[in-house]
């Protein structure tokens, strides 16, 4: 939670910083890359919004608890950069056809505090996303690092313009929207990608056929268990569920079933700290019957 609330404050900082800065000496590229920071408040509330929505136990209407909100956060996040990528692409080819303006050396200043602020912000975030398995705060690590691209575009399209100046070379005042036009596509792969795995989530996609390989290995470890009907495993939120059917004997007591059981799920959580849930359903298995 402390991340995020570092973000969005962050965030709110440059975006004041970056947009005064910007129109005062009618740095395009500036203007730009401070309305990217805007959106970034719109998500980094989202996520703070969808945090504290995931971390309320289950109840009765949500018995697997709330663990999506984040995800969901995650695919609004992923379309706010893809409209933002879209913006700043358009943006850089209609500069390429407008007279170049004359940059300022304060504009610099405030690009390069931007990149080197929001590479640090990345760095910690992406960090405690892993450390908490927390979708909403790795989404806001990468849009943090789309910021990075942003603030390295207008560091070098501000610098050349600011050379070109000084030392009279030509259409180097035109390396800002070029730059802007390649971290652009940047930033639609990386919304793309963060937009797919929020869809993936939310359809419930099987977890990849190594994890899922591993659950099986473990599972048949377990005494009793003499094969593994079905196995599903699939992401919620910040945490997995395992929905497995395995054949134990029939002769077994349900005492011996039902401690089978346990012992299957107690495998499963000490092997995988993500898993939270295992559902486990117990079919009869009979000698030379399979």
């Amino acid at each position: 939670m402390v991340a995020a609330w570092i973000g969005l404050v962050s965030n709110i900082v440059l975006t004041i910083m970056k947009i005064g800065v910007g129109f005062a000496f009618r740095s395009p590229s500036l203007v730009a890359d401070g309305a990217h920071n805007a959106a970034d408040v719109i998500a980094s509330g989202a996520t703070l919004g969808s945090m504290r929505v995931s971390k309320q136990p289950a109840d009765e209407d949500h018995p697997y608890g709330h663990g999506k909100a984040e995800v969901i956060a995650s695919g609004i996040v992923a379309v706010i950069l893809f409209i933002i990528g879209l913006y700043m692409i358009y943006h850089s080819i209609e500069s390429l056809f407008e007279p170049a303006v004359k940059a300022h050396w304060l504009s610099f200043v405030a690009a390069l505090f931007s990149l080197i602020w929001k590479q640090f912000l990345y760095v910690y975030t992406i960090r405690v996303g892993r450390e908490t398995k927390s979708k909403g705060l790795i989404a806001t690590a990468y849009d943090h690092l789309t910021d990075v691209y942003a603030s390295l575009a207008a560091v070098i399209g501000i610098g050349a313009a600011i050379a070109g100046q000084s030392y009279h070379l030509p259409y180097t005042q035109y390396g800002d929207p070029v730059a802007s036009i390649i971290v652009s596509l940047l930033i639609l792969k990386i919304s793309l990608h963060m937009g797919r795995e929020s869809i993936d989530i939310l359809m419930e996609r099987n977890l990849p056929g190594e994890k899922i390989n591993e659950y099986a290995r473990i599972i048949l470890s377990i005494p009793h268990v003499k094969r593994i009907d079905r196995i599903r495993a699939r992401e919620h939120g910040h945490y997995t569920i395992v929905d497995v059917r395995v054949g134990l004997p029939g002769e077994l007591t349900i005492q011996e079933g039902h401690d089978t059981a346990r012992k299957i799920k107690q495998a499963l959580m000490e092997v995988d700290g993500e898993i939270q849930e295992v559902l486990i359903h117990l079919n009869p298995w009979y000698e030379g019957k399979g």
